[in-house]
């Protein structure tokens, strides 16, 4: 949908001021990288706020409109879904990757055992019957989680397509455009995900299916910046040593990984001192040298690192 200009202006005043709270310059110019965005533009003035106003004059009106959707910035003009916020959907844990896993109820205890699973991983999970307060109207939480997950899984066994619901989950999902993942067990994807051949869980146990299910995540163009984004975040913020530990090995874990997260993780690294610990150093260490990059040592978390404002004038 075509924006005025005065929609357009706003718009991207709104966006501006979310990418000026949210991101640093090194941040914001990988959001960009992502949506196809030039970032060699040198702004007017040395502020985080005036660099995403001045690129984003210049950016075709649907990328604009869906970047204001990713950042849950309400507008009226091209919205495909509804806005779900951040402090509706509380069943997401914090900073994660949001996985809603469509299956049937008499599978619910393997469910649940997936989801403590991938937790390892970075991925929170929709688990609709453990996740929904009894309080609360179950449809509604639902519909929330089908409008504010990244990807949906989708355990396909005996009596799947028979569900009154499981399809129209799927149905959401393919209507959002986002990455659908069929688990095979004793059931082919048929219908709208005939044409994904999904993941075999036949003779796999539970971490052998987190495991496949973080491996498509990560590498399909479709969720992996998500992904990595989150989990370059959740190791930065690592509250203690197991959570450390947990998430850089899990980093380097990934197949592919971006130079920018690369130098982000290597900057920002002396900021939370939990990370000083020898045993997550020796991973992170292995993970720069192949980078180039140089090691990090205990004693660089002593070192006062001074941050520089957004200097924009009011």
């Amino acid at each position: 949908m075509k924006m005025n200009n005065l929609e357009k202006i706003k718009l991207i005043d709104t966006i501006g001021r979310s990418l000026q709270s949210q991101m640093t310059f090194q941040e914001i110019d990988s959001y960009f990288v992502n949506y196809g965005i030039p970032t060699n533009h040198v702004p007017s003035f040395n502020s985080k706020y005036v660099y995403v106003k001045e690129v984003l004059a210049q950016v075709k009106d649907e990328t604009v409109l869906e970047i204001a959707s990713e950042l849950k910035i309400e507008h009226s003009l091209g919205n495909k879904v509804p806005i779900v916020k951040d402090e509706e959907a509380t069943f997401w844990k914090p900073g994660h990757f949001r996985l809603f896993i469509c299956h049937l109820a008499s599978f619910q205890k393997t469910i649940s055992s997936l989801k403590i699973e991938l937790e390892k991983y970075g991925i929170s999970s929709f688990v609709a019957h453990e996740d929904i307060e009894p309080t609360k109207e179950w449809q509604d939480e639902i519909e929330k989680g089908l409008f504010s997950m990244d990807v949906l899984c989708a355990v396909l066994m005996p009596g799947f397509s028979e569900s009154k619901w499981t399809d129209q989950e799927i149905g959401v999902a393919f209507g959002r455009g986002i990455l659908i993942i069929p688990i095979r067990r004793e059931l082919d994807p048929y219908g709208f995900i005939g044409k994904f051949q999904g993941l075999q869980a036949h003779g796999k146990n539970i971490g052998q299916v987190a495991e496949g299910i973080f491996d498509i995540i990560s590498t399909h163009t479709k969720s992996s910046t998500k992904l990595i984004n989150c989990l370059t975040e959740l190791f930065l913020l690592s509250n203690n040593i197991d959570e450390g530990q947990q998430r850089i090995f899990v980093i380097k874990k990934l197949k592919s990984l971006p130079i920018d997260k690369i130098v982000l993780l290597h900057d920002r690294i002396i900021d939370n001192k939990v990370l000083k610990n020898t045993k997550i150093l020796k991973d992170f260490n292995e993970l720069m040298d192949q980078y180039g990059l140089s090691r990090i040592q205990t004693i660089d978390f002593e070192v006062k690192k001074v941050e520089v404002d957004d200097g924009l004038p009011f």
